[in-house]
């Protein structure tokens, strides 16, 4: 069955992000118009100082979406969670500069891996430019806290300048559990749901592709949120028990905290 609504969501956002033609905002704009025309000519019968026109047409019908966006509630859940956990080094891979590193630098320190520069020095940050598909020599055990939130699911499509590499995201996630200690915490989000590719914006994971390369890497799932429309937050109990059902949908974004074990403790099964 064709799912048309989802069909005009991608038509939309192609549009819109990718060619900036925004043909709902120009409708808006276009309704506005005329209180702008109304208010510019009341404001004027009582005001008689310098007066340049710069119109604003949509502040006042659009209602704030920045609090339902996925990127919103995980940088402020993940953030608050490193707050509460206090490690002695956190590490970030790839993570918005502009939202959840901020967050984090507003309190701490942080070191942000990313293949793409940083030239702007920013209070809090410490930047290393790295290709994380490659192994980063010498770091092993470097941190006891590490991030990757939205970013592994574009390792190896070229989206960010990264070499073409299908299996990018095994090797990536794989050079960033060695970068952390035994007993560190690894908060790693990615889309999740039927297992595909969507060349090249993004993968969605079958999330037990996720969880059974977290355990090849010695890392122990403990906690996984769910981000569901945006918005809706969902802490979910046994999360293995839930990974066919989750395969089964479209689009969840997981939100999933993994332990370093000891390679000499037994793995699960």
């Amino acid at each position: 069955m064709i799912d048309v609504c989802n069909i005009f969501k991608k038509l939309y956002w192609l549009m819109s992000v990718q060619f900036g033609i925004d043909l709902r905002k120009t409708f808006r704009a276009f309704l506005g118009f005329p209180r702008y025309i109304r208010d510019l000519f009341r404001f004027r019968c009582n005001y008689r100082g310098r007066l340049n026109l710069l119109p604003c047409l949509h502040d006042w019908t659009e209602e704030d979406e920045a609090t339902k966006n996925e990127y919103f509630w995980q940088d402020l859940l993940v953030a608050r969670w490193i707050f509460k956990a206090n490690p002695v080094k956190h590490v970030d891979i790839g993570s918005r500069v502009d939202g959840f590193v901020a967050h984090v630098a507003s309190f701490r320190e942080i070191e942000v891996f990313d293949i793409r520069p940083i030239t702007t020095p920013i209070p809090g940050i410490i930047f290393r430019q790295a290709d994380l598909m490659k192994p980063v020599e010498g770091m092993a055990g470097y941190c006891d806290s590490l991030s990757c939130l939205h970013a592994l699911e574009h390792f190896g499509l070229g989206r960010y300048g990264d070499p073409l590499d299908p299996k990018g995201f095994e090797r990536g996630l794989a050079n960033m559990a060695s970068l952390l200690k035994t007993e560190g915490t690894f908060y790693l989000s990615v889309p999740i749901g039927s297992q595909r590719v969507e060349f090249n914006a993004h993968r969605v994971f079958d999330p037990r592709v996720i969880f059974n390369l977290a355990i090849e890497n010695s890392l122990k799932l403990s906690a996984l949120t769910l981000i569901r429309d945006g918005w809706r937050l969902e802490e979910v109990l046994a999360p293995e028990e839930r990974f066919s059902d989750l395969a089964g949908e479209r689009y969840a974004l997981g939100v999933f905290t993994f332990k370093k074990f000891s390679k000499a403790i037994s793995q699960p099964s």
